[in-house]
């Protein structure tokens, strides 16, 4: 009986564990700290940033609005350099399907790949595009998930600056 108790115990415990680490990632929360290659295999990690207004983009290239979104993306970069710093986080199962993306469009921002586990560390990122606008302080100010009105997004960067 001692036995079935505590295995009851750490089932529930393992539970918890995993339910914890997908845990949302919202507004007020602290973004995740990460380092990944990016695709020229120089590492990217996210408080090498701090100071700086980062915004954390989730795409695919099988993923359309991901792809509608990158040349505003690439603008916004571009008009507040020194200011603001996006990073591309690829969820392709292969490099090669990713690096495609940057043959087609002139990314001036540093791509890395994801997968599950950082997913999981902001929440389980299940539908793309998704985008955490990231404060000077690490904390996130704001979350897209899905569809983004451009104007919306050129907003909140404005006002994060």
């Amino acid at each position: 009986m001692r036995r079935v108790a505590l295995l009851s115990l750490l089932f529930v415990f393992l539970g918890c564990a995993a339910r914890a680490a997908s845990l949302p990632v919202d507004a007020g929360s602290p973004a995740p700290d990460f380092t990944r290659p990016d695709f020229e295999g120089r590492p990217v990690t996210l408080s090498a940033y701090r100071g700086e207004v980062v915004l954390l983009d989730f795409w695919a290239s099988w993923c359309a609005p991901c792809l509608e979104e990158m040349p505003e993306l690439i603008d916004l970069q571009k008009r507040n350099a020194g200011k603001l710093q996006i990073i591309g986080v690829s969820m392709d199962d292969r490099l090669d399907a990713a690096k495609s993306v940057t043959r087609r469009f002139a990314i001036n921002y540093p791509l890395v790949m994801g997968d599950a586990k950082l997913g999981g560390l902001y929440g389980g990122v299940l539908g793309l595009p998704e985008i955490f606008l990231i404060g000077r302080d690490g904390q996130v100010l704001k979350v897209w998930r899905g569809v983004i009105n451009p104007g919306d997004l050129a907003a909140a960067v404005k006002a994060a600056l």
